[in-house]
């Protein structure tokens, strides 16, 4: 006989793994007890130690789906003799681990339950167990039990808690568990507060108003959404034009996948990323003509072979597409640059003028949670908005650096805790340029160290003095006393890839954007350095161009456009834009060049995709960012292999790439009359020789794609296959975005490299 002390840490609360646990050992004869604590779930087992051991070996292999077991250790104790396997109240004494679940999308059975008439939940929209339902968005404190969470103002009817206490049940020690006699119930509104209906009836009235063209206003699992019919063109036209939505493309929820297929080329990959408990959206290739009816409006991604599919992730979604019997377009509760609404005051305020009707519970949102986005990539599904199904979980780190705090960029926005040896990146919080972004930010700060129970050494963030994160690192710092680590934006970019990837360095990272300030003060996105620990070389870069403008170049295409050509011809410049500037305009703009007003330089390759853009004939003006880069991914299409346009690379520390060549080849195109789709792929094909010549050049066998440039598939795909080809390894994201939502993470890493590297020389000084 023996008996043993197991320390499990990772993702274990909130995954049905206390009742995995009691089950694997009642299974085998064995005694002792499981208990949560807040660095994870600890457990005494004592038996034969054979027994033990298959019981050792079970945890590992056989823990419930969604659980993930990042450490495991062990201690032997002396024997007790007690009789029978008990789940005993958590102990939230010891110090907080990242063990928190993310939301997982209704498991088969719930579902089932749901549309059973005999169930005692049918038709019940909150309806969960141990393998589904919301964590995240409504976990309080840890550890993870119904006491601290928001469920907590909804007592257990005796059912409920006969299912709670039953070790048979797939509901032992579900913290959510609920039923119609005792969890949360729908109420639908008018847009000034009035209650219209309630229960099934509130559900079946909104479904009637999405079907007669209004917008509903969902409270969904993290947040609010708006959804409207997706085969009905002037429903989703509205929904663009009360949202201030003009182009950007919206996200489909299907009733099945069977639906799906009518729509969309689905891989089995792609089917199983859509199935999975995260249940992102995925992006998913448009079929050329359409299958069974109904049909989705173009006007839900117009000009787009790509849609954004997802599937029903909560019952309330599920009932709903039942009643509609047909997809429906979901998108964020919010307006343009806005955060999410959680709360139904909240939405009432500020969706007012955008919604009709607003289908609202009273299960608090503790924090919001957009939809995550996905798209299947060259090594598998790269994650393009980590949200819903991803965050929380964490990411083990190679070494364990002190507490520190990182705030990430402007766009895209993220926090980054260190909690022990494990890095914590928050969900997506969207742009902060709004004063609610960068109140979110905060908020989202406090949320984290107040569920962690964590008081930074360091503040980590970006070198832009006008980011509110940047703001918020310099305030954090004064307020406690701490230093402030500030990482240059490319250096970021490719160190979260190497965080993920268990990467120390060296290696030559490719960090192609749209801007970040670089340390020269310029604005950087054309980059390729060296990165090694806290440290990192520029090694090359797209010659630099002005940007006539600044920012608003960032939304017209064209005026990237004019400040290459004036490099390139001076006032003579706008003879290759002529249908793009009024006579006043082009006036106006050459002057600015000319004397460097407003136009600041850039080296940035997500500007360089807008000018060939513009050039090409694909996109003169953009309603959002990103679009004309995705205007000229779509435009190259899958083609064979074509010329590269000439895109050189001098000589020089570091190396400039002349995009002077490549310019005055696709004019000569243009002239000719090619196409814009070849203009598209020779361009996408200059680049891939470019990353070759650098990486050439560089000499090291490791390179890092980093940067939202690196969201076009055929870019990162085309770029991976070469160099591979020329025996490189080719490291990229995947479990975190490309774009910046990884720049916490990133610049995480390189504090906790700093910090370390000035912790060593205050112990041994010279």
């Amino acid at each position: 006989m023996i008996r043993l002390a197991i320390t499990v840490r990772g993702v274990v609360q909130g995954v049905g793994f206390r009742p995995f646990v009691h089950a694997a050992a009642t299974a085998r004869g064995l005694s002792g007890w499981v208990r949560n604590r807040t660095d994870g779930v600890r457990i005494e087992v004592e038996g034969p130690a054979p027994r033990v051991s298959d019981f050792q070996r079970a945890l590992e292999r056989e823990a419930p789906p969604a659980a993930r077991l990042e450490h495991m250790g062990v201690e032997a104790l002396p024997l007790q003799r007690e009789l029978g396997f008990r789940i005993l109240e958590s102990d939230p004494s010891a110090p907080p681990r990242p063990s928190i679940p993310a939301d997982l999308a209704t498991c088969p059975d719930c579902l089932e339950e749901v549309v059973s008439t005999s169930a005692r939940r049918f038709q019940y929209p909150f309806t969960n167990c141990t393998r589904c339902g919301p964590r995240w968005t409504i976990i309080e404190a840890l550890p993870y039990d119904r006491a601290r969470t928001s469920m907590k103002a909804f007592a257990m009817c005796s059912v409920c808690e006969a299912e709670y206490r039953d070790t048979r049940d797939r509901r032992f020690h579900a913290q959510p568990v609920a039923c119609p006699a005792c969890g949360p119930s729908l109420r639908l509104l008018g847009p000034e507060g009035d209650c219209l209906r309630e229960g099934e009836a509130a559900l079946r009235e909104a479904v009637k108003e999405v079907l007669a063209g209004g917008i509903l206003a969902l409270q969904g699992l993290g947040g609010f959404q708006l959804l409207v019919d997706a085969t009905v063109p002037a429903s989703v036209e509205l929904l663009r034009q009360r949202k201030r939505r003009l182009e950007k493309p919206f996200a489909v929820m299907f009733p099945s996948l069977d639906q799906v297929r009518t729509v969309c080329e689905l891989a089995s990959e792609e089917a199983a990323v859509l199935t999975s408990p995260a249940a992102p959206i995925v992006l998913l290739r448009k079929r050329l003509s359409g299958g069974a009816k109904p049909w989705v409006a173009d006007a839900v991604a117009p000009g787009n072979p790509w849609l954004g599919a997802l599937l029903p992730s909560t019952p309330l979604h599920r009932m709903l597409l039942d009643l509609a019997e047909r997809p429906l377009v979901c998108t964020s509760g919010n307006l343009t640059d806005e955060p999410l609404c959680t709360a139904p005051g909240e939405a009432l305020d500020r969706l007012r003028g955008v919604a009709s009707l607003f289908l609202v519970h009273d299960r608090p949102i503790l924090r919001p949670v957009d939809d995550s986005v996905v798209r299947m990539g060259p090594n598998g599904p790269l994650v393009l908005r980590r949200a819903r199904g991803y965050a929380p979980l964490p990411l083990s780190l190679r070494a364990a650096p002190p507490y520190l705090l990182a705030l990430g960029g402007h766009l895209k926005g993220t926090v980054a805790l260190t909690v022990g040896e494990q890095a914590v990146v928050s969900q997506h919080l969207g742009d902060l340029g709004s004063i609610e972004g960068a109140r979110l930010l905060e908020r989202t700060v406090e949320d984290l160290l107040r569920l962690f129970e964590v008081h930074p050494e360091a503040v980590a963030c970006d070198l832009h003095p006008d980011y509110a994160s940047t703001r918020l690192g310099e305030r954090l710092c004064e307020r406690w006393g701490v230093p402030l680590i500030q990482v240059q934006h490319h250096h970021a970019h490719i160190a979260a890839v190497m965080a993920e990837h268990g990467l120390s360095g060296p290696v030559l990272g490719l960090a192609w954007d749209g801007a970040g300030l670089g340390t020269d003060g310029t604005l950087w996105g054309g980059e390729a350095l060296i990165v090694e620990g806290a440290r990192f070389r520029r090694v090359a870069h797209l010659r630099p161009f002005r940007l006539a403008g600044g920012e608003q170049a960032q939304r017209e295409p064209r005026r990237a456009a004019l400040g290459l050509l004036h490099a390139m011809e001076g006032p003579g410049a706008t003879v290759h834009l002529r249908d793009a500037f009024t006579a006043h305009e082009a006036d106006v703009l050459l002057a600015m060049l000319g004397r460097g007003l407003q136009s600041p330089f850039t080296t940035s390759m997500g500007r360089l995709f807008d000018a060939v853009a513009a050039l090409s004939g694909v996109q003169l003006r953009t309603s959002f960012e990103g679009q004309a880069a995705m205007a000229l991914e779509f435009a190259a299409g899958e083609d064979a292999a074509v010329e590269p346009y000439p895109l050189p690379l001098r000589n020089g520390e570091p190396a400039a790439a002349d995009w002077e060549p490549l310019i005055r080849a696709l004019l000569g195109d243009r002239t000719q009359g090619a196409p814009a789709s070849l203009m598209a792929r020779r361009f996408h094909a200059s680049l891939v020789s470019l990353a070759e010549a650098i990486a050439s050049r560089a000499g090291l066998p490791h390179v890092v794609l980093a940067g939202g440039c690196f969201q076009n598939l055929r870019l990162l795909r085309d770029i991976q296959a070469r160099l591979r080809s020329r025996g490189f390894e080719v490291w990229t994201p995947q479990q975190y975005p490309p774009n910046d939502g990884s720049l916490s993470l990133g610049q995480l890493a390189v504090a906790a490299y700093r910090y370390e590297e000035a912790r060593d020389v205050s112990r041994h000084p010279r």
